[in-house]
């Protein structure tokens, strides 16, 4: 007797259709910067900062190399024609990082207004003679009896605050600023110029806008007058500003306009 099986015919199979690989969805695309007519163009504060500061540490360095021979007999100068350190150093009031408005530093015990730093400049007054000493403050005056007459020569033709490249190198100053000021004294003014603080935001130089526009500070009228301009530096700071300032200082000092 024959066993026969059944007959089973498997369902036929079909293939899945495989999926297409996804597409990256696209990136979006920045419109075109357009400007409108007259529009200034888009300024970049860090890079016109770092290659200002490279501008200032490179003329700084080039400064110091050039003037040397020049510095050395300077020093050689003072120390024959006046007892004393050649190297005269003080306290001034350096640049403010914090952003405007923002209170002082709660790890401080007092707000100087900046970074305090020591400036290094060649001495060009008489030391002072034992005994009671005085620290008060005087403005500057033409015929100051406490000036050397090589200081008297020296700071003519600005020639004492050729140690100040060093403060250059070091990041305290840049070699164009607005000057600094004493601790003591830029307290007093705080109070009694608007915005005198301002002045802070960037370091403060050797020479700037205001030194080869205006002489020494005689009043709180001539500090306001600096003041003036050293806002509009900050306004219009830029690497190209720094070098137009460089090029009149060498005029100032040569023809010892604006010093005594």
């Amino acid at each position: 007797m024959c066993t026969c099986m059944p007959d089973v015919t498997s369902a036929p199979y079909t293939a899945r259709p495989s999926r297409p690989p996804a597409r990256p969805s696209p990136r979006p695309v920045r419109p075109p910067l357009r400007l409108e007519p007259g529009a200034a163009l888009p300024d970049f504060p860090d890079l016109n900062d770092a290659l200002s500061r490279a501008l200032n540490v490179a003329v700084a360095a080039l400064g110091l190399v050039i003037s040397a021979p020049l510095m050395a007999a300077i020093a050689v100068a003072i120390k024959l024609t006046s007892r004393g350190p050649v190297i005269y150093s003080q306290m001034r009031v350096g640049i403010d990082r914090r952003a405007p408005g923002e209170p002082g530093n709660s790890r401080r015990q007092h707000d100087a207004g900046g970074k305090p730093f020591r400036i290094f400049k060649f001495r060009t007054m008489a030391p002072p003679a034992r005994g009671p000493q005085t620290t008060a403050e005087v403005w500057a005056q033409p015929d100051d009896p406490r000036v050397t007459p090589l200081g008297r020569i020296l700071r003519s033709y600005r020639l004492d605050g050729l140690p100040e490249l060093s403060n250059g190198l070091r990041g305290d100053m840049n070699v164009v600023g607005p000057r600094p000021e004493q601790p003591t004294i830029f307290a007093r003014l705080r109070q009694q110029i608007e915005r005198y603080e301002e002045r802070q935001r960037v370091r403060p130089g050797i020479t700037g806008w205001a030194q080869v526009n205006q002489s020494y500070d005689t009043s709180v009228e001539s500090v306001r007058r600096k003041l003036e301009l050293d806002l509009e530096y900050i306004r219009r700071q830029s690497v190209m500003e720094d070098i137009r300032i460089l090029l009149r200082t060498v005029p100032v000092m040569l023809g010892s306009r604006g010093a005594w």
